[in-house]
């Protein structure tokens, strides 16, 4: 391809993955508005937890859509895939914005929102995998970090719109109005964001590979299992890292500053929104600096920025003071710009191209169960268990360590020297 065709296969990539994290930033940001609406307690933390678990268990199925996408990807094309999955997170996001609450229907309230966070999840499943491999695939020897940076740029660009949208909102309309009805105009913005990215991803040049399928490759799943355990193994590792410190950056401390720490609703989301751009416009420098010095320095040093600069950063947060807030959030956030660029770029690398998308897509989702939906209750029932507003670092500790141990394996793996070939 030439250097502008691969631009607009990293740009349409990226796109994509503005909707899906767009999503679950917004349900993360709204969760405090969305609690007593589907979940009615007595006890604001009980319904808090409940939104929570929502959040969380919608990602449990990310994995069988990222089977069920990785094996259309690689059996039948990337461009099938990607269309279906962005229109299927497009319209499962816009849904929430439409249901009627606990008050209007009772008990049928919580459960449709379920079933909608579960279509969500689903159709994202094979989302994130996919424009991983279709970037990774087409970027030129040499510029491949750079390029890949557009997923992770796609994906917490997501995030500050998400922030922004509701921030928005909010300043535009009342305390009374957003926690009654004005929490779902973001969800239905998601319906023209939608139609645009889809146009956006038609409208790219073939990138589709032309893959050599033998008889193994059939069911790409049972190939990626018999054939590629260790690859397997080390995407997840990397995975968990990357969406336990991005879920707890992006998604846990908007929840935390409001609801364990009493900062005003409002204040947050445009803190959050900034502080994650500035995460996204660190990307494409760090992408660039990965081509240069290599992958595996720019994701050791996200992860040991996590590890050592998490636990000061919730602690200036503890002072209650805005500005400085502020600064620790930063402090969090900006290690996403050298984990997720990396990682977004090495992951696909591990896989040939017979199994690429599912082995991708595959790694990402169960980290994504494991070390993300999970983190924002996680933190927040560490908190609630032991009283201790700073006990959320040690899951964001664990992570890192599984991350590290994971690096020091992949030193000498052939897909760390494959993205200069």
């Amino acid at each position: 391809m030439t250097e502008s065709a691969v631009r607009r296969v990293a740009l349409a990539g990226g796109i994509g993955t503005v909707i899906e994290y767009y999503d679950y930033a917004l349900f993360g940001y709204a969760s405090t508005i969305i609690a007593p609406l589907f979940f009615p307690n007595e006890d604001p933390v009980a319904a808090l937890l409940s939104t929570l678990a929502v959040f969380a268990l919608s990602y449990v199925i990310r994995p069988v859509g990222g089977i069920v996408f990785g094996w259309v990807g690689d059996r039948l094309g990337r461009r099938q895939a990607l269309l279906i999955t962005i229109l299927g997170v497009g319209v499962a996001t816009t849904l929430v914005g439409v249901l009627p609450t606990y008050a209007s229907i009772g008990l049928l309230a919580p459960i449709l929102l379920f079933l909608v966070r579960l279509a969500q999840g689903f159709f994202a499943g094979g989302e994130l995998g996919g424009a991983a491999t279709v970037i990774s695939e087409n970027a030129p020897a040499g510029k491949r970090t750079r390029y890949g940076a557009y997923v992770p740029m796609g994906t917490n660009g997501g995030y500050a719109l998400a922030s922004a949208a509701i921030g928005m909102v909010g300043a535009l309309l009342g305390d009374g109005d957003l926690n009654s009805w004005g929490w779902r105009i973001p969800f239905l913005i998601t319906l023209p964001l939608t139609i645009f990215c889809y146009f956006v991803r038609r409208t790219i040049p073939d990138i589709d590979k032309e893959v050599e399928h033998s008889g193994s490759h059939t069911f790409p799943l049972f190939s990626a299992f018999r054939t590629y355990p260790g690859a397997l193994l080390k995407g997840l590792g990397l995975g968990i890292a990357v969406q336990g410190g991005a879920f707890i950056g992006s998604t846990f401390i908007a929840i935390y500053l409001v609801a364990d720490l009493g900062y005003p609703k409002r204040a947050v989301f445009w803190v959050t929104a900034g502080v994650t751009l500035v995460a996204v416009l660190l990307m494409p420098l760090t992408g660039r600096l990965a081509d240069r010095i290599g992958v595996l320095p720019v994701a050791f040093t996200g992860i040991i920025g996590y590890a050592a600069l998490t636990y000061p950063a919730l602690i200036l947060m503890n002072l209650h003071n805005l500005a400085l807030a502020t600064l620790a959030y930063i402090l969090i956030i900006v290690n996403m710009s050298f984990l997720q660029v990396a990682s977004f770029t090495l992951t696909p690398r591990l896989f040939p191209d017979a199994v690429r998308y599912t082995g991708t897509a595959l790694v990402t989702n169960m980290a994504v169960v494991i070390a993300g939906g999970t983190a924002p209750f996680i933190g927040t029932l560490l908190i609630s268990l032991t009283g201790d507003l700073r006990s959320p670092y040690y899951f964001v500790a664990a992570t890192c360590f599984i991350g590290l141990v994971t690096l020091v394996f992949l030193r000498r793996d052939r897909a760390v020297l494959d993205i200069k070939q």
